[in-house]
């Protein structure tokens, strides 16, 4: 479980990160579930996106979602956009203020 520090910490590295995970009208399926999962194993942190005109699921529902599929925690929710962190359980490369 994050404290109010880390997440505050997480979500200023997240500022400068690209969107990468998109949720559309395929909605959540195994497909994004291996992406999110991917893409947190190389980064560690991932921010998404819900198409919010196509995806059946509220951005707040995907990344509840998505977080328990891949083990991860959310970090944040913000309109349509979400973050996601999982640390590397060898050798995490975002070191936690704590």
């Amino acid at each position: 479980m994050l404290t109010s520090k880390q997440r505050a910490y997480l979500r200023s590295l997240a500022v400068n990160q690209d969107t990468i995970l998109y949720v559309g009208k395929s909605g959540l399926g195994a497909q994004v579930f291996k992406e999110a999962g991917d893409a947190l194993k190389k980064r560690e942190l991932i921010k998404g996106r819900v198409l919010p005109e196509t995806c059946p699921s509220t951005p707040r529902e995907a990344a509840e979602t998505i977080a328990a599929a891949t083990g991860s925690e959310v970090v944040q929710v913000i309109g349509s956009r979400f973050v996601l962190y999982k640390p590397d359980p060898k050798e995490p490369r975002i070191k936690l203020p704590k």
